[in-house]
């Protein structure tokens, strides 16, 4: 039995005046696809195997078309196809055979939808080398333009009585012009990145944030950061202006991550994963490196640690001593409990 395809899509998108790919938008990327669907596919256009990018003359896109405009199966395909057909912007057939690292930008951009579309979950896919391959571009209300261009296409805007808009300058779009999950709520789409996975229930206010191979289970209330590589739990929610730190910031290579039914309070900060059902106080930041006074369930001091022996554990509430300004971290298990506990794997 051969090993699943482990993606396949087909796409639009935006290349600048040299010809290279700004963006690419996939209106229904394929994960584990049908192989006789890649298989008749790809022998159409001249696919040779492994991880590959097609850009589609006209020509390939009209034999597409009528290759799977009578098979019922394929009907969406045969529909996005369509659409290819009538369009003068450049077209991909992108093959993923595996999920090797990407090595073009409609590769990596096809990674980032199969994220937000909920195919993968964060850290699911090899997303290494990622950033060279998403050009730095302005994001504008007539979408994707090279920086290098942009002054001419302001220019031509406003000899036209236009304003060309731009909206953020990035290698990453947001979420929302791409993909919009069933089932969530998000007050300000640009806080939102492409590659952000967004569980069914989540509700992202206005000063949430979520940035790419990052994101929530589902049934959260985001009002801080979930920065990269940060996944949050069911049930857990983020008070507003707190911080959670990422991968890519500080030297950090401790994966963070916030288990089930938590709360981060406001202005609140995590440098360590958290298990299920933890508490950090209001205006506090646990780094891995921060003095904890441990507390059993009578609130008496059982032994100072570091915050990172705690990493993963569930039931914590962290606060600090309003009156010594010590950090603390309750538990419901006695001293005895905590000691075997922290120990256990000494």
């Amino acid at each position: 039995m051969s090993n699943p395809f482990f993606s396949f899509a087909l796409g639009i998108g935006t290349k600048n005046s040299k010809g290279e790919w700004l963006e690419v938008y996939y209106p229904n990327p394929l994960f584990d696809p049908c192989q006789e669907l890649v298989s008749r596919l790809g022998e159409a256009v001249g696919y040779q195997g492994g991880n590959q990018t097609i850009e589609l003359n006209q020509e390939q896109l009209n034999d597409l078309r009528d290759l799977v405009a009578d098979t019922t199966d394929f009907h969406e395909q045969s529909a996005i196809l369509d659409e290819l057909v009538q369009s003068q912007q450049p077209a991909v057939a992108t093959f993923l055979e595996t999920d090797s690292a990407p090595t073009t930008t409609p590769e990596a951009y096809l990674k980032l939808h199969l994220i937000s579309h909920r195919y993968v979950k964060p850290h699911g896919t090899n997303l290494t080398g990622i950033f060279p391959l998403l050009p730095n571009v302005a994001w504008t209300n007539q979408g994707a333009i090279d920086l290098s261009e942009l002054p001419r296409r302001q220019l031509q805007a406003r000899a036209r009585g236009e304003l060309l808009e731009v909206a953020s300058v990035d290698k990453f779009p947001k979420m929302t012009n791409y993909v919009v999950p069933a089932g969530v709520r998000i007050a300000h789409t640009a806080r939102v990145r492409l590659g952000a996975y967004i569980g069914e229930g989540t509700t992202i206010m206005h000063e949430g944030f979520v940035n790419f191979n990052a994101g929530t289970e589902g049934t959260s209330m985001v009002e801080g950061r979930i920065s990269a590589g940060v996944v949050v739990g069911k049930g857990s929610d983020l008070g507003g202006g707190c911080s959670t730190m990422g991968t890519l910031s500080g030297g950090n290579d401790v994966v963070i991550s916030v288990g089930e039914g938590c709360l981060l309070g406001a202005n609140a900060g995590l440098g360590i994963p958290l298990g299920d059902r933890c508490t950090v106080e209001a205006g506090l930041y646990v780094t891995g490196g921060s003095k904890v006074n441990l507390l059993d369930d009578q609130g008496q001091v059982v032994e100072t640690v570091k915050a990172a022996s705690l990493a993963g554990k569930s039931d914590l509430l962290f606060r600090r001593n309003s009156l010594s300004g010590a950090l603390e971290c309750k538990t419901n298990r006695s001293a005895i409990e905590l000691n075997e506990e922290l120990h256990a794997h000494n």
